[in-house]
């Protein structure tokens, strides 16, 4: 199945996986775990060598996320800051977003990592909401790291029947991530009424959304 769909060429395959994942990673959805699924079944097959797919594919990772990391939190955020349409909506979410990362920040960049839509999203997300570089960094690398691994071996070692065993671990870590965001939303919820109810002012907006993040 991820072969054909991402045709890999065992004499370009190396730097096509790197390329496909780092920029995947960025934060532009082009395949960049299939391509890796699909190498690591070259490799099963003696086409490739694990070793260095690995190694290629936790360096892109770690690069492409950095390098999103970087746009979330000098484009992604004035662009949400930005007057216009859904603007209240957009402070609600950087409102929301922020204490997210703050408190939950590490587990969604590491599992992130065996979500599709996390894996393109989440370096924006954490620049975005300011989540500390070297925390990003530290879990960020542990997490690129650990998926090339998991996903090369498991996919070298087991075959085509690694599949479903993929597809139930993006399964639970989207759950879990999923799980921590709701968590926090209704917490926020339950202490805003309580706040409303006991006469107490909601606090003022933090002075770079009043300024427009000047």
């Amino acid at each position: 199945m991820f072969a054909a769909i991402v045709d890999i060429p065992a004499n370009v395959g190396y730097s096509l996986v790197f390329a496909l994942i780092a920029v995947e990673t960025m934060g532009i959805p082009v395949p960049g775990e299939t391509a890796l699924i699909a190498a690591a079944l070259l490799a099963h097959d003696g086409e490739m060598n694990i070793v260095p797919l690995i190694a290629l594919a936790a360096a892109a990772a770690i690069i492409g996320d950095n390098v999103g990391f970087a746009i979330g939190r000098k484009g992604g955020r004035r662009l949400f800051l930005m007057p216009g349409p859904f603007h209240h909506h957009r402070l609600a979410a950087l409102d929301i977003g922020e204490p997210f990362f703050k408190r939950h920040g590490p587990k969604a960049v590491f599992l992130g990592r065996w979500v599709a839509g996390l894996r393109i999203a989440s370096a924006w997300l954490a620049g975005m909401n300011k989540m500390d570089w070297p925390t990003f960094l530290f879990w960020n690398a542990l997490g690129g790291i650990a998926w090339a691994t998991s996903i090369g071996l498991g996919v070298y070692f087991v075959g085509h029947a690694f599949e479903k065993v993929l597809g139930v671990g993006g399964i639970v870590a989207a759950g879990v991530v999923s799980g921590a965001l709701v968590g926090l939303f209704v917490w926020k919820r339950v202490r805003a009424r309580r706040l409303s109810e006991a006469g107490v002012p909601e606090p003022e907006r933090e002075t770079e959304h009043a300024h427009g993040g000047h």
